[in-house]
Formats: C-alpha cells, sequence, structure tokens
C-alpha cells in the first residue's frame, strides 16, 4: 500500500515548505478529498466541493471557498500535467486565522479490473462520515488484508454489519435495486455519483443493515471509490456470485458520468 511518488506538491499554490510538512507530520488534524484529473477534468467537481466546504466548517468553523480550490488545483497541474490521480488536504497551520491546502499530484491510477477481494475485519473508522487525515486504522487493516493475500479489509461493526472497505465504498445489487450499508461511512463522490446513474437504468439505491452473512444472498456485490469500480468476488473464504449482465451495467453507468473542467 505504499503510496505512488508524487510529481508535485504545493501549499496554497506555492512550494510546500519544511514548517508545512513539519506541521503534517506533528499534528494528525486535517480533512481531504481524492480525484482522478483526465485532461483537466474530473467527475463530480461540484460533490468534491461540497465535501471540502462541509468537512471545513465541522473541523475549523468556516467555509472553503470553491474557486479558491480550483484555482490551486490547476496552479499545481500546471501546463504539464494534464492527467493525474490529485490529493488535496486542508490543514490549519499552528497559529494561522486560515486553513492552508496541499495538493498532491501523483500519476493517474484506477481501480484494477479483476473481482476483488476482501477481509473482513471488526473496525470502524472514527467520524466516519468525514475524509479526515486520521486514518492509521484503516491503513493497518488495509496492509494487514493486502499481506494475508486480499485487496483490501472490509470493515464492520459487531454482530458483521458491514459499513465501507479501507478506501472504498460497497453496495449490493438484490435484483430490483442497489443496497448500500445503512452504518457509519463516507458517502464517496464515486457513490453519490453512481446512484442517480444507476437509477436512470431502472437501478435505484435504499440503505439497510448488511451482514457478512448476508452477501452470498446478493446477485452481485461491488465497491467504488475515485479509481472506480469493480464486482467483489470473494470474503474471506467465501466465493461470491457475479452477474456479467449487472457489472456491465455498474461499469456503463460509471463511465456515463460526465467529466468537469476544473
Amino acid at each position: 500500500m505504499a503510496p505512488v511518488a508524487p510529481l508535485r506538491v504545493e501549499v496554497d499554490a506555492g512550494p510546500a515548505t519544511a514548517d508545512h510538512l513539519r506541521h503534517l507530520a506533528l499534528v494528525n488534524y486535517g480533512h481531504l478529498t481524492v480525484m482522478q484529473v483526465r485532461g483537466r477534468r474530473t467527475r463530480g467537481l461540484d460533490l468534491h466541493l461540497a465535501r471540502l466546504d462541509a468537512a471545513n466548517r465541522e473541523l475549523f468553523g468556516t467555509g472553503l471557498d470553491g474557486d479558491r480550490i480550483r484555482h490551486h488545483i490547476r496552479h499545481a497541474l500546471g501546463d504539464d500535467i494534464p492527467d493525474a490521480t490529485v490529493r488535496l488536504v486542508v490543514f490549519r497551520p499552528d497559529d494561522a486565522e486560515d486553513v492552508s491546502v496541499m495538493v498532491i499530484v501523483r500519476p493517474p491510477g484506477g481501480m484494477p479490473p479483476d473481482p476483488q477481494s476482501l477481509q473482513t475485519v471488526e473496525y470502524q473508522r472514527p467520524v466516519a462520515h468525514i475524509k479526515h487525515v486520521g486514518a492509521f486504522g484503516q491503513i493497518y487493516h488495509g496492509a494487514a488484508a493486502e499481506r494475508a493475500g486480499f485487496d483490501d479489509a472490509l470493515l464492520t461493526a459487531p454482530g458483521g454489519v458491514i459499513s465501507e472497505t479501507s478506501i472504498a465504498n460497497i453496495g449490493f445489487f438484490d435484483g430490483g435495486s442497489v443496497v448500500w450499508p445503512d452504518a457509519p461511512l463516507l458517502a464517496g463522490i464515486t457513490m453519490q455519483l453512481l446512484e442517480p446513474a444507476l437509477a436512470a437504468r431502472g437501478l435505484p439505491s435504499r440503505r439497510r443493515t448488511v451482514r457478512v452473512a448476508d452477501l452470498p444472498s446478493f446477485d452481485t456485490v461491488f465497491v467504488s471509490n475515485s479509481g472506480g469500480v469493480a464486482p467483489v468476488g470473494r470474503v474471506d473464504d467465501v466465493t461470491l456470485p457475479i452477474d456479467p449482465k449487472l457489472v456491465g451495467i455498474l461499469l456503463e453507468a460509471y463511465e456515463s458520468v460526465p467529466w468537469d473542467v476544473i
């Protein structure tokens, strides 16, 4: 799970300094979003900006201007990087009145096309509705799952109640609809984009409690994050059904989402 080396790191549209990095190393408090950029466009830009604004109000007591965020992304991409994985981290330096925005530009990425395998672990992210920098637990469990031969960890509550994976949302096709866990989780940008796109294809979304024991009863299980979507083929030692038609609808719905100019 080692991160890909960045192509560029900026803070407030300037070079990241030792003081910026020192603060982030010592103070584990802030929020973020991650997006795929192609041709200086991204999917769900308004949702990313709304996420950053809402988290900033909750963590720092003030909104975060969307035009400022767009300017910082464009500046970090420059004229030479049209395609990238962009990670924005918002934090407040010591004694500063306003927050700072770090933009980390890495090579473009995506979801592996093969069915994913997940290892269950009893763990819930703290303040799960915010995409925040305090990620030790999910990184720990995700890395442990990889060492055990899985792609990711599936986070559960007592009784096997499913919430999300360490890096993605998880969804379930039950024949006539898409089920998302009714549990503490981050409403991912791709999840939010998929809901109307799948509804337009006759698969409305709903929320309900889903347990690990329920998984074989679904027609197809899938994961989604900023890298895309993929079916889930195995959880622990249980092989799950994968309906090629439903996977095709899922991929078509995802690919239909337009790209927004940053």
